[in-house]
């Protein structure tokens, strides 16, 4: 069954779904998207939660969605909306279940040919030394009391216990921390959820992945950000706050319910409650967030320490004589207060990225004093089929999404159906004959994550670019991956 509702293009890259289309919309949708994409986007009812969203009390600007678009929770997954902090609301399904999950690129010194042998013995390791798998428990152990502290510096309190580098935090966004996190705010179910998975992959679309530069497009760009010839080895992360932040937004499902029926809300859809930025169940929620966001780069800031002791031990040397520097990392699935321009002022707002990235533009204080001149990075994994992108944010994406740009290639099938269309041993043996090694703890894992399962990342990642909201530094393709 296809979507039937009201579409109108703007450009070759945009769509839009005007006010006109429910009563009770305050603005407009925008979908980007090319041609051939929004008629596969019509699938499911993704469309229709953009007008949804549109219906957000204080919404600024349009409702958008990002290329890599599917149904999802409340909002679509891939979208972007900004709500007034003074007058609008906070929604945790504009979030999502797995706060913070987020991309870690590692660049290296390490060609290609110095490698290629290695892979088997390079993946082999990563799989045995950092825990993966559904409900997957972490090597760090830590007290109710040590988890409260990593709710409050994230990814420093990793680098505090010698687990990783100071400068990792320094090009990571928020600086691997966000200040406004509220452990008061999070439940002893969260806790006690939390605490065993700390450094850990978790399963489904998570992973680790050694990659090699196949194509570089900005060569300045690259350079800045550590990338150089193509056959230089990558390494991406892909994790979020596992079971911890899963439970923060089921926590908040129930307030917000209540939330909606106490401030007089009224919502197209359940799944969009909600409560004003500034009242206290907005505030709780924001406050245990941040806890999850800050979780999810603690357990990114280990697998990465972990990730460099399996190359010091495969290829014989250590991690800084191997190069293995932090390139960014950068979050999805994240409500942040941030001061956009407004009608010409600058104007606190609540921004929620659900499956969508922020890409702020030049000179922005929010980006790394090393990459400032260029804009944030932008790290989008595709499938484990064939490619990731690395980019970087633009002032066009300033002014059209409050700087955001797409997060990934966005799921075209359900888990379910792929299951259904290929077992995991044949989609191992294909991959394994294009020369890509790939283990997976779950036994449907490598069914549900084929890259048939998969838009096309490359067509999602031109879109982006062709609206200008992000930019081309380099291509990035699979030798070795780690499936949960």
């Amino acid at each position: 069954m296809s979507w039937s509702g009201q579409i109108q293009k703007i450009d070759d890259y945009r769509w839009r779904i005007p006010q006109s289309y429910k009563p009770g919309m305050q603005t407009d949708g925008v979908v980007y998207a090319t041609e051939s994409m929004i008629e596969q986007i019509k699938r499911d009812e993704s469309l229709e939660q953009v007008a949804n969203v549109a219906f957000l009390p204080g919404i600024v600007g349009e409702s958008m969605a990002m290329p890599d678009i599917h149904w999802g929770y409340g909002f679509p997954i891939g979208g972007v909306a900004a709500t007034r902090c003074d007058n609008g609301v906070v929604s945790p399904g504009g979030v999502g279940f797995d706060i913070n999950c987020g991309v870690r690129l590692l660049r290296s010194d390490i060609t290609l040919n110095e490698i290629r042998e290695k892979i088997p013995a390079l993946v082999d390791a990563l799989y045995v030394n950092i825990p993966s798998g559904v409900g997957g428990e972490g090597k760090i152990r830590v007290s109710e009391a040590e988890l409260r502290q990593v709710m409050l510096k994230g990814g420093k309190w990793m680098v505090e216990h010698g687990i990783g580098w100071a400068e990792d935090l320094e090009v990571s966004e928020e600086n691997s921390a966000m200040e406004s996190a509220n452990p008061d705010a999070v439940s002893k179910e969260a806790v006690k959820r939390g605490r065993p998975q700390l450094g850990t992959l978790g399963s489904g679309n998570h992973f680790l992945e050694i990659q090699v530069v196949e194509e570089v497009y900005d060569s300045n760009a690259a350079s800045v950000l550590g990338i150089g010839e193509p056959g230089q080895v990558t390494v991406m992360i892909h994790t979020g706050s596992r079971g911890f932040g899963h439970q923060v937004c089921q926590d908040s499902l129930a307030l917000m319910q209540r939330a909606i029926q106490k401030y007089g809300i009224s919502l197209p859809d359940r799944q969009l409650a909600c409560a004003p930025v500034t009242s206290a169940e907005g505030r709780d929620y924001l406050g245990g967030m941040a806890c999850a966001a800050n979780f999810a780069w603690a357990n990114r800031q280990a697998i990465a320490h972990w990730v460099r002791e399996c190359f010091e031990k495969v290829m014989g040397a250590g991690a800084h004589k191997l190069g293995l520097y932090q390139v960014y990392d950068v979050a999805h699935n994240m409500a942040k207060i941030e001061e956009h321009e407004v009608n010409g002022s600058l104007t606190k707002l609540c921004v929620h990225r659900k499956g969508a990235t922020r890409a702020f533009g030049p000179d922005s204080l929010h980006v790394p004093k090393k990459y400032r001149k260029l804009g944030q990075p932008v790290i989008v994994p595709g499938d484990m089929g064939r490619y990731s992108f690395l980019l970087i944010g633009t002032e066009t994406a300033m002014r059209q999404t409050w700087g955001s740009t797409c997060h990934g290639a966005g799921r075209v099938m359900s888990r379910h159906e792929a299951i259904k269309h290929m077992p995991g041993r044949t989609v191992q043996e294909q991959l394994a004959q294009r020369g890509i090694l790939v283990k997976a703890k779950g036994r449907e894992t490598l069914s549900e994550e084929a890259s048939y399962a998969y838009k096309d990342v490359a067509e999602v990642v031109e879109t982006c670019v062709g609206a200008g909201i992000s930019r081309l530094v380099a291509k990035l393709r699979p030798l070795g991956v780690v499936k949960g």
